[in-house]
């Protein structure tokens, strides 16, 4: 696995004329239409557009989640289509935290167990791996529930969970698919107020997928879609 010594390395994310078709029937269906884009480290952006408008196909192509047809895209300086399954697999595993809006939280693991798990993946060390999880599920303000297990919680408390899981193995970049789309109002709100403290204090780069105004309203970067297309890229002051 190589890294692209010419990327710019404080764009963390690099999307070149990134095209994704899809076979509907007897027709192509573009869902992802000749975009280019640059995240950069220490972004708190957002991805925002009406439903089937390719948003979170783009999210899912710079997770390594799916393939472009055509186009490249580098995440840390690695030129995923260049990577075989087992090398984008590490890239996902060591460079990329994803939050999805369904938690994916593993039922028979407790709070500790599935924030602890990518760790364990990695081969971090017990010691480590313990020290790292308690500080971070202290940070998202999970201390002392260490030992439930997600249905032992409330939705927000999973989110939080899954957003643990997410930064306890410092990646490059979290991905956030509608992290806001299964709790309240309020809910929503603590969960933006953490991610833009961890933004802002430890200098997580944060990409959202959302059409959820109160993420919106948060972002320091609008970045509109639409059929497939970026449209306008804003800054916006949260």
């Amino acid at each position: 696995m190589k890294e692209d010594l010419h990327s710019d390395m404080k764009h963390i994310v690099r999307l070149h004329n990134i095209v994704k078709t899809y076979r509907q029937g007897k027709v192509d269906v573009h869902a992802v239409n000749d975009v280019s884009l640059e995240i950069e480290l220490g972004d708190f952006a957002v991805l925002c557009g009406p439903s089937g408008s390719g948003k979170t196909s783009i999210l899912n192509l710079i997770g390594g989640l799916d393939l472009p047809t055509s186009g490249k895209v580098w995440v840390d300086g690695i030129d995923l289509s260049t990577l075989s399954n087992t090398e984008l697999s590490e890239v996902r595993k060591n460079r990329i935290g994803f939050v999805f809006q369904a938690y994916n939280l593993i039922p028979v693991m407790t709070a500790y167990e599935n924030a602890e798990f990518v760790l364990n993946l990695q081969g971090v060390s017990e010691g480590e791996c313990r020290e790292r999880v308690m500080q971070t599920l202290k940070a998202v303000g999970l201390e002392g529930l260490e030992g439930r297990r997600p249905d032992e919680m409330s939705g927000g408390q999973q989110q939080r969970v899954a957003i643990a899981r997410a930064i306890v193995t410092r990646p490059a970049i979290v991905l956030a698919d509608e992290p806001t789309a299964n709790v309240d109002s309020h809910t929503a709100e603590s969960l933006l107020d953490l991610m833009q403290q961890l933004n802002r204090e430890q200098g997580i780069t944060f990409l959202f997928s959302t059409h959820d105004q109160h993420v919106i309203n948060r972002a320091r970067r609008i970045i509109h879609v639409n059929d497939g297309k970026i449209g306008a890229d804003e800054e916006h002051q949260s």
